[in-house]
């Protein structure tokens, strides 16, 4: 699991993005091997480039980040890949960008929330456990039956609120 996040949810600036990356892919290899699943090198990479910051990658950016390695690079190989990292927990879907972030794993049961900065445009993942209960009675009293919750929060990270 990713190191925890230093100045609250989000990094400081001294934050070691590498470290994430390692982190990350630990992580990765032990969730595939307890699972029986396969982190083939283009799956590694494209985890990888997800890690390498803590900004939403989209599916385009990572295949221009890939083009001239030995992968194949066309946009399928980079959404197969994608599909299989969400579908292992490895990474998150930000529906409102349309783009990916790593999963820290600290949020363990339930779903994660989400805050976006829209300054630096970074965003960080804390465990939305209360905010999903809440989501779940609300929906039950609804009579509705909830597939699936994504909670995503735009506002400014505690860098860019002190810049504005």
């Amino acid at each position: 699991m990713p190191e925890p996040m230093q100045n609250g949810a989000f990094p400081a600036p001294s934050h070691d993005h590498d470290r994430c990356v390692r982190q990350a892919v630990a992580h990765a290899e032990q969730v595939c091997a307890d699972r029986d699943l396969r982190l083939t090198p283009i799956r590694r990479r494209v985890l990888e480039l997800i890690w390498t910051n803590h900004q939403p990658s989209k599916a385009y950016d990572l295949l221009e980040a890939i083009r001239g390695e030995p992968f194949s690079t066309a946009p399928p190989t980079v959404y197969r890949a994608l599909d299989f990292l969400l579908d292992a927990g490895l990474i998150h879907r930000i529906e409102s960008l349309n783009a990916y972030v790593g999963c820290d794993a600290r949020h363990v049961a339930g779903s994660p929330m989400f805050l976006i900065c829209r300054g630096c445009d970074r965003v960080a993942e804390l465990p939305g456990t209360g905010v999903g209960k809440a989501i779940g009675r609300a929906a039950k009293r609804a009579g509705f039956a909830v597939d699936q919750e994504t909670v995503e929060i735009s506002g400014l990270c505690g860098g860019c609120a002190d810049d504005a």
